[in-house]
């Protein structure tokens, strides 16, 4: 049998957490390491199945990777090879995609099939496509996405949509691409931030970072670097809600305030308002808990966007959050149609929902949850499951762990270490 977790809630917790580094930001970085010609050592890595899936990747490549310290990476792609993606690989997770952008500007070619990744919607890959097709490459979309650009130039690029991967992958052409090129409408998370930074640690000259206009001035040779990839701010999200839903104090140590600004201000709509302490946020027991109607006594609405709005990846722990709060809430998830999907196992523990449609629900709490027997259907719906599990009396069985797993490290010895019963059976 796979494994899950078996799960005693109704259990006050207390303690200091630290986030582990930023998943979406990882991915993106071993994929630029193929475009350095020597060694690049990427720190506060996180120990997961998708990060260990995107290493498998490049090594198959013909790239060295060596664990070098229990979070710390070392890759040298100096004698990667040009060669078709590994399928199997490829459908384990969707970042696959990203070494779309590097392999292109390292070899003038890349075969790779549709990557894989969490069901929560339609996931477009064409402002990929469209971007790495201005910098002047020529696509062969078929089974398998076929790429040429063995000259790739600088161009003004307006992508369709500010996606997060799409900007990655045009980020990392670019820096090899020869001139400059403009690239607007761009994504500016904090992982995308990070692979700015990196491939500037790396000898890149970007201008703008931070910004959704990025000013490449490509061409330069690459070299290997030290790079430490900055924390998860989805993981701080989901120990906010871990604490309000618990009704517990916890301290999250090694935080980056400036990512936070829209994820904290979601949770005062809920009456949850942690405190930034320096690099720490210290969430208090005993929260308002109270959802902040707005002004005239309307229903309030939680909806995400691209950044800086609330993050699309924090709105299921939004949704868990929400069902021990007292008023009602409209959740607008705009991002992913599927994303919601997973309130009909909160519904059979006791929440209180109402599913509108594919993007709508309306949450009124607070209720008390019932343990109950779910499965993760995704990486972020599975930790909000297990939210729910902690909240809820009784016990709770959690199965297929293993998408929880993708992106969260050590989670269940974490939330031990915090007073969670919480087992693994195999």
């Amino acid at each position: 049998m796979p494994p899950r977790y078996v799960v005693q809630g109704g259990r006050p917790l207390a303690g200091t957490v630290r986030p582990a580094g930023n998943k979406n930001a990882a991915l993106p970085a071993i994929a630029a390491t193929l475009l350095a010609d020597g060694p690049v050592e990427l720190g506060n890595m996180p120990r997961i199945r998708d990060v260990e899936t995107m290493l498998a990747l490049v090594a198959d490549l013909g790239a060295t990777v060596e664990w070098t310290g229990p979070n710390t990476v070392r890759v040298n792609a100096a004698d990667a090879k040009p060669k078709a993606l590994d399928p199997g690989l490829c459908a384990r997770i969707r970042a696959s995609i990203l070494l779309a952008g590097p392999l292109l500007a390292r070899f003038g070619t890349v075969k790779l099939p549709p990557p894989g990744g969490d069901v929560i919607g339609r996931r477009r890959v064409d402002t990929h496509f469209l971007a790495l097709e201005q910098l002047g490459a020529s696509l062969n979309l078929g089974e398998q996405y076929e790429i040429e650009g063995k000259h790739l130039k600088g161009a003004e690029i307006f992508l369709d949509e500010p996606s997060v991967t799409g900007t990655e992958n045009a980020l990392m052409a670019a820096v090899k691409a020869e001139g400059r090129t403009v690239l607007r409408n761009a994504a500016a998370e904090p992982h995308v931030q990070d692979v700015a930074r990196l491939l500037v640690a790396m000898g890149a000259q970007i201008e703008g970072i931070g910004t959704n206009v990025y000013t490449v001035h490509g061409g330069k040779a690459l070299h290997g670097c030290q790079y430490a990839i900055g924390p998860d701010h989805i993981e701080i999200a989901s120990f906010i809600g871990l604490a309000a839903v618990t009704n517990s104090p916890l301290t999250i140590d090694g935080v980056r305030p400036d990512d936070l600004r829209s994820t904290l201000l979601g949770f005062e709509r809920l009456g949850v308002r942690p405190q930034v302490d320096g690099d720490r946020l210290l969430v208090a027991a005993g929260q308002e808990r109270r959802v902040r109607p707005d002004l005239g006594g309307h229903v309030p609405k939680l909806e995400d966007g691209p950044w800086p709005a609330f993050p699309a990846d924090a709105m299921s722990i939004a949704v868990v959050t929400a069902t021990q709060c007292e008023g009602m809430v409209l959740i607008f998830e705009k991002m992913f149609e599927s994303r919601l999907f997973f309130v009909d196992k909160l519904i059979g523990m006791g929440a209180r929902i109402v599913l509108c449609d594919p993007h709508r629900a309306v949450i009124s709490g607070p209720a008390q949850l019932r343990g109950g027997t779910v499965e993760s259907p995704d990486i972020r719906a599975g930790m909000a499951m297990l939210l729910a599990a902690l909240a809820a009396e009784g016990q709770s069985t959690i199965h297929n762990v293993g998408q929880i797993e993708r992106g969260y490290e050590q989670i269940d010895s974490r939330l031990r270490a915090l007073g969670a019963r919480i087992e693994r059976a195999e």
